[in-house]
């Protein structure tokens, strides 16, 4: 016989045993599919974030399909509409799914900000805080390298004036920007118009805060007397807010004398 008709009949004959074990292996170590779980993963878009408090999307959807969770409303990304998909799905009550955004809580932008060292390296906060915790005065301030913004899957994180801002319309509330961020300035709070938020996160006494930035909180309590609902308190010189509390009435960022408050409406926070 011909070598080269042997050759090819012999490559031949071990592909197709090959091919048939294989075929055999996949059918007998086959992993059984929950087609529950697989419909409920096909509702969710796919971010694996983690805000749902389960291993990615998949960790979600087998919770759900397990029993582990009734909650369908977990899925900040998906939001109302995955919410109701899954409830479809799986026959559970929609779950109530409250519109959230990320905010980063600092005004400290070149203008603002004052300088302590010209930093120069790796374009990175989580370097730039190894050099004496960053080149600006407040070492509770954004350091405006944009780690954050590099780790945000939906393009909703820009920097201005060296300060990271978060646009709302485009924030998916995924939390990798609260994960990446070294000075753990970013917090996820209610989509709600009218409710506060404070950008500042330094908790040293107002002399000292306002030696190192024009709109850091200086704890003066002016705005925690305005409050009529007592939603602000005052913890380590530093103003916070209870959107449990809130009402939207706005009389703390009027009181402000740093103007430290912003009033949250559906637009990036612009740091000025």
């Amino acid at each position: 016989m011909n070598p080269i008709l042997l050759a090819v009949l012999l490559v031949s004959a071990i592909g197709l045993i090959a091919g048939l074990g294989l075929s055999i292996a996949s059918a007998v170590l086959a992993v059984p599919v929950d087609e529950k779980t697989v419909k409920i993963r096909e509702c969710l878009p796919g971010a694996n974030c983690g805000a749902c408090g389960f291993s990615g999307c998949d960790g979600y959807a087998e919770a759900l399909s397990s029993g582990q969770t009734t909650n369908t409303a977990l899925c900040s990304p998906g939001g109302k509409d995955a919410a109701e998909a899954i409830a479809e799905v799986t026959g559970l009550a929609v779950s109530e799914s409250v519109p959230m955004t990320a905010v980063v809580h600092c005004k400290g932008n070149r203008t603002n900000a004052v300088g302590k060292l010209d930093y120069v390296g790796i374009e990175s906060c989580r370097m730039a805080i190894q050099v004496f915790g960053g080149p600006k005065a407040c070492s509770y301030g954004c350091l405006g390298f944009g780690d954050c913004m590099r780790e945000c899957p939906f393009d909703a994180i820009s920097l201005c004036d060296g300060v990271a801002r978060i646009n709302p319309d485009l924030c998916h509330a995924c939390k990798k920007c609260v994960a990446v961020c070294p000075k753990h300035l970013i917090s996820v709070v209610p989509k709600s118009e009218g409710i506060p938020a404070v950008l500042c996160m330094n908790h040293e006494k107002g002399a000292a805060t306002r030696k190192q930035c024009k709109a850091g909180c200086i704890g003066c309590m002016k705005c925690v007397k305005n409050c009529e609902v007592g939603a602000i308190s005052v913890i380590n010189f530093c103003a916070q807010v209870d959107p449990e509390k809130c009402v939207a009435c706005g009389k703390c960022a009027e009181g402000c004398p740093v103007k430290c408050i912003h009033i949250l409406g559906g637009k990036a926070v612009i740091a000025e």
